[in-house]
């Protein structure tokens, strides 16, 4: 072993030029193997954080216009979601529904204390919105069913809201009342808003609050269980059925009501990523197969140069299991230690993008699992291109070989 890693070694030196250049292109192959499938990892973890979660278990309807005649009635007549769909969706839909929610928005409104003011519109929402907004409570807490039962006049608002109606900090927001569309609403929460600005109460009080309280102009719907885009869409004709049936339309008329399935849409995207996965890896061997056609070449000439000496070998009795050892041995050498330094460049541009990028794409990291595999496309790598110069190696007769050219 010792003799074969000196022999290795001693080619390298004697062929510097040739070997760094060579060993280059693999470098390169293996840098942009890495970089493009750590990006890609990042895009679809990103995507899997912000789609494929709790937020795409999900459906939303509106309010339509129907485009077929049913049942003496034309085309052309407004559908409007009602109030009491929400318990309909519920009591028909139970297996599949986690829960089925609203939301309404108050006109353009003065919030007030006795000192100051805002002007911000309000939504009435459900408990559910904490989790499908993904809010972050920075004080007190967030509307609960409670509150949806009792009708509570309560509010949570955005910590930046809180700060101006209880400067400096709004530290004592939490427990004061504020004044808003001519009522008394105590303050229960705070959130930290990055881009939100909405201020939440309990979606019974709002309801209380509207001029029209039994049309909805939104219904959310929160699935569970749906791992298909087959099941997400035999879902979403369940519901257009049985809203069809409550508001008599035509069950195949989607303009009826407005469906977004957002867990059918999250699936097809994954879908996608997937084959980008695919893609990426493939455009990174390509890239990577320059590399190792050089290594072959440099396999074949270094074959070519020694053929004196491949003969001599055989001549004193080396097996052509030993020659054959060689050879491979030193292509896997020259893929792996080149590669390796792809990698570390790689890895290192890698966590550039994710310093960089880091609010965009997630998870920009090379992790032991891309390590291995890479790892294991070096040795394949490097046994193919020398296995070829090898099996030219074995074919050198020993008479021939030890003739003066």
């Amino acid at each position: 072993m010792f003799d074969l890693a000196h022999e290795i070694l001693q080619t390298m030196r004697h062929n510097k030029l040739r070997t760094g250049l060579t060993g280059l292109s693999v470098a390169w192959g293996i840098f942009m193997l890495i970089t493009l499938v750590s990006v890609a990892n990042g895009i679809t973890s990103s995507f899997e954080e912000e789609m494929m979660g709790s937020k795409s278990q999900k459906m939303l309807l509106w309010s339509g216009v129907t485009t077929k005649p049913y049942h003496g009635y034309r085309e052309g007549r407004r559908v409007n979601l009602k109030n009491d769909d929400i318990e309909i969706i519920k009591d028909e839909h139970r297996d599949v529904t986690d829960d089925v929610t609203s939301e309404i928005y108050g006109t353009q409104s003065r919030i007030s204390t006795n000192t100051t003011y805002i002007d911000a519109g309000y939504a009435g929402v459900f408990p559910s919105t904490l989790q499908l907004n993904d809010l972050e409570i920075a004080d007190g807490r967030f509307i609960s069913q409670g509150d949806l039962d009792k009708q509570s006049k309560v509010m949570v608002l955005p910590d930046t809201y809180a700060e101006q109606l209880f400067p400096p900090a709004g530290e004592k927001a939490v427990g004061s009342r504020v004044n808003c569309a001519g009522v008394s609403f105590l303050i229960i929460g705070t959130y930290k808003a990055d881009w939100n600005r909405t201020v939440y109460i309990p979606y019974t009080t709002a309801r209380m609050l509207a001029e029209d309280k039994n049309n909805l102009g939104q219904m959310s719907i929160l699935l569970k269980g749906v791992t298909t885009a087959d099941e997400a869409d035999e879902i979403e004709k369940k519901v257009r059925r049985t809203l069809a049936a409550t508001h008599d339309f035509n069950p195949d008329d989607d303009s009826a009501i407005w469906i977004w399935n957002a867990v059918s849409q999250a699936l097809t995207i994954n879908g996608a990523l997937g084959i980008l996965s695919i893609g990426v890896w493939v455009l990174g061997l390509l890239t990577l197969l320059s590399g190792i056609i050089g290594i072959s070449n440099i396999m074949f000439v270094s074959v070519k140069e020694r053929t004196h000496e491949i003969g001599i070998r055989r001549a004193i009795g080396a097996r052509p299991r030993m020659i054959l050892t060689q050879i491979l041995a030193e292509s896997v050498v020259i893929t792996t230690l080149f590669g390796y330094i792809g990698i570390v460049m790689g890895t290192a541009l890698s966590e550039l993008l994710s310093v960089a990028f880091g609010d965009m794409l997630d998870n920009v990291h090379v992790d032991l699992w891309l390590a291995a595999q890479v790892t294991v496309v070096l040795i394949i790598a490097g046994a193919l291109a020398g296995l070829f110069p090898a099996l030219k190696a074995l074919k050198v007769k020993p008479v021939e070989a030890l003739r003066d050219e």
